[in-house]
């Protein structure tokens, strides 16, 4: 990756300064590399002489010019055209045009694998996203967690990780209870039965759709004497159904799971007993008040937590650590990522004291709490859903405004940020939306490459060096930050750049498009600029697919 050479560059310099003695010899870590706002700046600026200046005791601006001075002569001149220092004490770094236009080959021959890298060196990772309870259809604010964490999981494979993706199942507890005496309420109903639906429960339309498919399965094999509770199979098989209609919405915004975890499975194979027994051992257990408690503060909490209630029932809190003992200790996953909602940011620190207190680094814990959004149409905030009565599921978005503008809004902010989402603005086909403006790109390339082919243009010996425009310079630098953000975003685990990088480079290829006539008279030049545009398409297509969003052939 060139950023990295780059940064090799200066550090290299920085050392031949010293031992040329006109720098002192300190030691300097890391050299930090950025993308300047201006072009007149350069590719590529360091800022490490504002950061040497004090223990250094020379003015920045002394330390920029002597590492200038020697990246000058260390460059090589095919790859870096000018090494230049501008105040209080940056380097800017300029690419040579030669090197840029022949990364357009480089792009071509990489292809689908464009933008990948082995950062992760195939480490085994773990990303568990959204895993609401099964107790309903996924709503709007799962859909934002589903983009996020699949996004996310691309992303972390492109880098070079084995991610799986898990879907954990709240099969056990007391909302899925609540669930199964709700929908054992309509059930009865429908036999004319006068059964209220209990404290809590779930209103909405898809309980007695529910009830009725129950109904029609199963007849009245399922009542029970009215004084009795509901059985075992309308919980499992109410479960069942849910979980059957969760796993279809999410094939509709292309999300696919790679393992489903029942939480009863950590009861039933004695997990659960093997985590509280390791906790035990390590002293972070105790009894008072005829609860257990989890006895946090040895490992930087500052509350203590219960983990098993009076009654003998366990709390979510110690399913969870359960779970993550599962996890890390069991399957062995070097790294988990769990992506949650904001009603889970009180849970972020006593998870990380919980994974320490098993003896596992809580640093390999990262969890990701998202914000909520607002559905808009226009000004006017949408209401409640019209099958829940409470809430807006994910299938109704969807089908209103597609999967792509679906994933494409929700992953466009970082996760800590509030999501407004205006449903017809996603669905206008016109620049101002930024989806149909993003794939019209694609579409558009598509057209030219299916034009090229119709004229019999074999454009594969193209010399890309004919490629000078600054049009043509500016999409090449913009294709080649792909790798660098995968780069970025896989560390800091934030994929909300992606959207905003698609936009630019959209952007820059129609930019480009304007200014440069692909297929003329000039048959050189058409071939040249006919790998550009193959290349472009090959860069925009893997954008979209890291988002999970289709690239169009034609719109």
């Amino acid at each position: 990756m060139i950023k990295h050479e780059i940064e090799a560059l200066i550090l290299g310099s920085v050392r031949a300064a010293q031992h040329a003695g006109e720098l002192p010899p300190l030691p300097v870590p890391e050299a930090p590399i950025e993308r300047p706002q201006r072009p007149d700046h350069g590719d590529y600026a360091s800022s490490l002489p504002l950061r040497m200046a004090r223990a250094a005791r020379m003015s920045p601006l002394e330390i920029a010019n002597a590492i200038a001075s020697q990246a000058r002569s260390l460059a090589e001149s095919t790859v870096v055209a000018q090494v230049e220092v501008s105040p209080p004490g940056f380097i800017n770094i300029h690419l040579s045009p030669v090197w840029l236009a022949l990364q357009v080959d480089t792009i071509i021959q990489e292809g689908a694998s464009f933008g990948s890298m082995n950062l992760g060196e195939g480490r085994s990772l773990q990303v568990e996203f959204v895993s609401a309870n099964p107790v309903g259809p996924i709503h709007i604010g799962n859909g934002r967690g589903l983009a996020l964490g699949d996004t996310l999981a691309r992303v972390l494979s492109a880098a070079g990780y084995e991610v799986q993706r898990e879907y954990l199942v709240n099969d056990a507890g007391t909302q899925t209870e609540t669930f199964a005496a709700t929908l054992y309420a309509r059930y009865q109903q429908l036999f004319g039965r006068d059964a209220p639906v209990p404290e809590g429960g779930y209103p909405g339309e898809y309980m007695i759709d529910l009830a009725r498919r129950l109904k029609e399965e199963r007849g009245d094999s399922l009542l029970r004497p009215e004084e009795e509770a509901y059985p075992q199979e309308v919980h499992d098989l109410g479960i069942q159904m849910i979980l059957d209609g969760i796993r279809a919405d999410l094939e509709s915004i292309g999300v696919r799971y790679d393992n489903w975890f029942s939480e009863r499975s950590l009861y039933a194979g004695g997990t659960y007993e093997k985590a509280m027994t390791v906790l035990r051992e390590r002293g972070f257990v105790a009894q008072k008040e005829g609860a257990t408690w989890f006895v946090s503060t040895a490992v930087g909490e500052e509350k203590e937590n219960v983990l098993v209630r009076s009654n003998g029932a366990p709390t979510y809190f110690a399913s969870d650590i359960a779970y993550h003992y599962d996890k890390f200790v069991l399957r062995g996953f070097e790294r988990v990522i769990d992506v949650s909602g904001a009603d889970h940011q009180g849970h972020v620190p006593r998870m990380k004291a919980a994974a320490s207190a098993l003896g596992i680094d809580p640093s390999r814990l990262a969890i990701i709490v998202y914000q909520l959004g607002t559905l808009k149409r226009g000004n006017e905030v949408v209401g409640l859903g019209k099958r829940t009565g409470e809430f807006i599921t994910l299938r109704e978005v969807t089908d209103e405004v597609g999967a792509d503008a679906a994933r494409y809004n929700f992953v466009s902010r970082s996760a800590d940020s509030h999501m407004e989402f205006d449903l017809d603005l996603a669905k206008r086909q016109s620049a101002e939306n930024p989806v149909y403006y993003v794939q019209y790109a694609h579409a558009r390339i598509a057209g030219i490459l299916i034009q090229a082919g119709e004229r019999i243009i074999d454009y594969s010996s193209g010399d890309v060096s004919l490629l000078t425009h600054e049009a043509e310079l500016a999409l090449i630098r913009k294709m080649l930050r792909l790798p660098e953000l995968v780069e970025s975003m896989a560390l800091s685990l934030e994929p909300h750049a992606l959207p905003y990088y698609a936009l630019e480079l959209a952007t820059a290829f129609h930019d480009f498009y304007e200014k440069c006539r692909v297929l003329s008279d000039d048959e050189a030049l058409s071939k040249a600029r006919l790998k550009l545009v193959s290349a472009a398409k090959i860069t925009l297509a893997r954008a979209l697919d890291l988002m999970g969003m289709t690239a169009p052939e034609r719109m």
